[in-house]
């Protein structure tokens, strides 16, 4: 095969925008979406929390949020795996192998990331503004809010470093999703399969969608970190 026979190939399958590519391209853009909503909901507030609160637990949930930022992805697939299967405590949702399984797996992996990053955005603000809560005594909840509220634009960053994270995913959401064709194969697992077939231009064409993507989401952080630098609000 000719160096850009492989480049030719995709070229051609993303023009004629190829119907089982796209099933793949928007399951794998679902899935991590989901991901990282999730994983947003969840960690925003805790990450609020840890950075403005003192409780008891507070020191090990920052140990326990910093060591999972370097679990290896194939370890929660497998932790997932157990979870999820028939013998398992969550056996009785029967989504193993299917895009839920995939998107539990992506927040899990995720979750830590939305989590420290926020904490120390949080953190930096609530030094800012602690004596400002002091003085008008708002409740926690008040003050979570008002933390979020001010920190959206470096909520931003944080959101496309989780999707990044998601959507490059390839070792958790193979074990738990299998890889079934039209049921549960992304981007990243196709890529994989077809190399190993030796079927190049599909896992191209996929791969230039990956790094599409990648550009697009870091042209949106700049375009959004300049539209409110233009508006006088700090990002």
């Amino acid at each position: 095969m000719e160096f850009l026979t492989p480049f030719k190939i995709a070229f051609s399958l993303l023009l004629a925008a190829d119907p089982e590519l796209m099933g793949i391209i928007r399951l794998s853009m679902l899935i991590s979406l989901s991901a990282v909503a999730c994983s947003l909901a969840i960690g925003l507030p805790v990450g609020a929390l840890l950075a403005s609160m003192k409780f008891p637990g507070r020191q090990a949930i920052i140990i326990l949020s910093n060591t999972l930022l370097s679990m290896p992805p194939v370890v929660v697939g497998l932790i997932i795996y157990i979870l999820v299967s028939q013998s398992g405590p969550l056996g009785w949702t029967n989504i193993l192998y299917t895009p839920y399984a995939m998107a539990l797996a992506q927040t899990v992996l995720v979750l830590p990331i939305s989590i420290a990053l926020s904490r120390q955005v949080f953190e930096t603000l609530n030094g800012e503004y602690d004596r400002l809560f002091i003085s008008l005594g708002i409740s926690r909840w008040q003050r979570i809010k008002t933390l979020v509220f001010d920190a959206r634009v470096a909520l931003v960053t944080i959101a496309l470093a989780c999707f990044g994270r998601a959507i490059s995913e390839v070792g958790a959401v193979i074990i738990v999703g299998g890889n079934i064709r039209h049921v549960s194969r992304v981007m990243t697992t196709t890529i994989a399969l077809e190399t190993s077939k030796g079927e190049l231009g599909i896992a191209m064409a996929l791969g230039i969608v990956l790094l599409s993507i990648a550009l697009l989401v870091n042209v949106a952080s700049q375009f959004i970190s300049a539209h409110f630098k233009k508006a006088g609000l700090d990002v």
